[in-house]
C-alpha cells in the first residue's frame, strides 16, 4: 500500500498536531453504520498505535491502519486538505473514499 501526503495536508497537519506526542491513523470507522462493512474513513491522531496496526510509510510521517480494515482500502491513495471545504480528502486513483474525512484527536486514557 502506498499514501502520500500532500502539501497542503502535512501544513494542515502539522497546525493541528502541534507538537503532540503521537501517530497518525487512518481510521475504518464503523461505529453507528450499522455493520462492518458499512464504515466511513477518518484521519485520527492517536497517543499509542494497537498491537494489529501496520505501518505504511509515507513522504512525510508513517500513518497507521488497522490490518483487518485494510481491505477497504486502495492501493495507492492521497490524503490531501481541501481549503475550499476545510476538511482533510482521502483519494485514490479510482475514486474519493472519504471527501469530508474527519480529524481526530484522541487523548490518553490511563
Amino acid at each position: 500500500m502506498e499514501i502520500t501526503i500532500s502539501a497542503a495536508a502535512a501544513e494542515k497537519l502539522n497546525e493541528k498536531i502541534n507538537d503532540r506526542e503521537g501517530y497518525l491513523k487512518l481510521k475504518y470507522d464503523t461505529e453507528d453504520c450499522g455493520c462492518a462493512v458499512n464504515g466511513v474513513i477518518a484521519l485520527w491522531y492517536v497517543p499509542e498505535v494497537d498491537t494489529d496496526d501496520i505501518t505504511i510509510e509515507t513522504n512525510e510521517r508513517n500513518v497507521y491502519m488497522e490490518k483487518s480494515k485494510a481491505v477497504f482500502f486502495d492501493e495507492k491513495m492521497t490524503i490531501d486538505f481541501s481549503k475550499g471545504t476545510n476538511s482533510f480528502q482521502l483519494k485514490s486513483p479510482q475514486q474519493i473514499l472519504n471527501g469530508y474525512m474527519s480529524f481526530v484527536v484522541t487523548e490518553k486514557t490511563d
